[in-house]
């Protein structure tokens, strides 16, 4: 058995949870996994369905993107997943959905503020924009990149899709949903022509600031386990 097999049945696991759910259909989406201790991550194949994939199709790919193991070539998006992981140290898994209602806010290039507490608490002061790349391309990983600096675990790609990041898989899974509870509420709001009240910024800071501690554990627990 392989070394990388829980890494293979969490990604399968949450990629079939990802469509079950309706947040991506046939062959959209990716899921990813940074492998613990090595510069190397678990993806999903690509163009491949998910209830039509074995946990031994799931590609391990390292950050020079060498395939590991593996069968099938992985996801398009391999280069980005490893972009994330490189310049976010916090984050261990991430998400790419084609959801509904965070595909709507890519299509109007809106990005979504700090509206419910849980959300703010959990995905940062913003779901920002990231500009539109074709598909797979290096100029959508640099794109993805440029945004990574505010710390939030959503991102909505204008054109395409959405991005949730986590310190798990089954975080980046939670940040998928309340990212979509986001999207469809401020859509149905904004729908409704009233006034739109958003989070104080004092509660919003605090919030943040509680997200950058746990993500400020992750980093150092990742640079002891190092030394």
């Amino acid at each position: 058995m392989s070394k990388y097999q829980p890494y293979k049945e969490s990604v399968l696991q949450y990629s079939q949870h990802l469509s079950h759910k309706g947040y991506t259909v046939g062959t959209g989406g990716n899921i990813s996994m940074l492998i613990e201790g090595e510069n190397a991550v678990a993806i999903t194949p690509t163009s491949m369905d998910y209830f039509g994939i074995h946990v031994d199709d799931i590609c391990i790919v390292d950050f020079d993107m060498n395939v590991l193991e593996g069968k099938f070539k992985p996801s398009i998006e391999t280069e980005m997943h490893i972009e994330i992981y490189k310049h976010r140290r916090d984050v261990n898994a991430i998400i790419h959905t084609h959801q509904i209602y965070a595909s709507i806010f890519a299509l109007i290039n809106e990005p979504i503020p700090a509206l419910f507490d849980e959300v703010t608490f959990n995905t940062g002061h913003i779901i920002d924009i990231i500009p539109y790349a074709l598909s797979g391309s290096h100029q959508l990983s640099q794109n993805t990149v440029n945004k990574l600096k505010n710390r939030c675990n959503c991102y909505i790609v204008q054109n395409h899709g959405a991005l949730s990041l986590g310190l798990s898989i089954e975080n980046a899974f939670r940040n998928v949903e309340l990212l979509e509870k986001a999207a469809r509420t401020y859509y149905y709001a904004l729908a409704s022509g009233r006034a739109i009240t958003k989070l104080p910024d004092s509660v919003v800071t605090g919030l943040c600031n509680m997200l950058y501690e746990r993500q400020d554990q992750e980093i150092a627990r990742k640079k002891a386990a190092q030394q």
